[in-house]
């Protein structure tokens, strides 16, 4: 209460709140009661104390009057981007329950799904390139079959045993035929036949070895002798076809080894000897006469 009211003239009067639940007079309100149409109060009780009570929305400020809202119902200068010209009518609306995915999510999940498929890619190349590796490996022959029983296995033959065509017979001393004395052996090195294998024991009266070669035209060839002697000269018989020849196979020290050195007096020499067609023997002895210290490692015949 200020100076200028003494009081109200009832309790429901002096409630500033009163407007709430107080009938609005000129709209069916009951007489004397301070609507909100602004009724005159009771004549004789004067009230300065209060402003006039108004109902929400009613109240003007300035030049302008606030125009009343209604609750409940849209407003009428609001309008939705959708429906004005040009708007987004294409933006995808989320299923009712469910928001929209947040796009960092939805990006992670596209990346790791493409790892996962180049990592199963890789995997699948390395277990291929092992696989194939594998069998690389694998025997060229494997899953072939091989001889049975009733097969007949052609043995390797012996080097030099059958020329090419157009070539001469070349054999290695060791593979011919020993008589008198006249035996195989390995002490000496640097012998030219397979092995190292030589003849020694040429020295001996009788000692011989004999070649038996076929030629495919009759005529006269060079018959050529591997052999090695110890730092000196030697000779050996020659006899072809069962015919001795005069003038022996002369075995000089053409490699001038030291004498003694058995290993350095290696060496070559040659003889003409006439060949029929055919198989042919050619025989190399240690007759009487003869300087026989000598060992052998090869023959063959060359064109003259």
């Amino acid at each position: 209460m200020t100076a200028g009211n003494n009081g109200a003239d009832t309790p429901e009067n002096d409630d500033p709140f009163a407007y709430l639940y107080r009938a609005e007079g000129g709209e069916g309100g009951a007489p004397g009661s301070a609507g909100a149409g602004g009724a005159a109060r009771q004549p004789g009780v004067p009230r300065t104390s209060y402003n006039q009570v108004r109902a929400v929305g009613q109240r003007q400020y300035g030049q302008q009057a606030q125009q009343p809202v209604t609750y409940g119902q849209p407003n009428a200068t609001y309008a939705a981007p959708e429906t004005l010209p040009g708007g987004d009518r294409t933006r995808p609306v989320p299923a009712p329950g469910r928001g929209a995915e947040p796009e960092p999510r939805r990006r992670n999940g596209l990346l790791i799904g493409a790892v996962a498929v180049v990592a199963v890619v890789c995997i699948g190349i390395g277990v291929a390139m092992l696989t194939n590796n594998g069998g690389d490996t694998k025997d060229a022959n494997a899953g072939k079959p091989g001889p049975t029983a009733g097969d007949t296995v052609k043995p390797s033959e012996p080097p030099n045993s059958k020329p090419k065509p157009g070539e001469l017979p070349k054999e290695d001393a060791g593979s011919l035929r020993l008589d008198g004395g006249a035996t195989t052996a390995k002490d000496v090195p640097g012998a030219r036949s397979a092995g190292g294998t030589y003849i020694g024991g040429m020295n001996t009266p009788g000692a011989s070895a004999t070649w038996s070669v076929d030629v495919d035209t009759a005529g006269k060839y060079k018959l050529w002798v591997g052999y090695g002697v110890p730092g000196k000269d030697a000779n050996l018989t020659l006899n072809v076809n069962g015919t001795a020849i005069p003038r022996p196979v002369n075995m000089e020290n053409f490699a001038h080894a030291p004498e003694g050195a058995w290993d350095k007096g290696w060496t070559k020499t040659w003889s003409y000897v006439q060949l029929n067609k055919g198989t042919n023997t050619v025989k190399l002895s240690c007759e009487s006469g003869n300087q026989c210290d000598v060992n052998l490692d090869q023959v063959w015949l060359a064109r003259p």
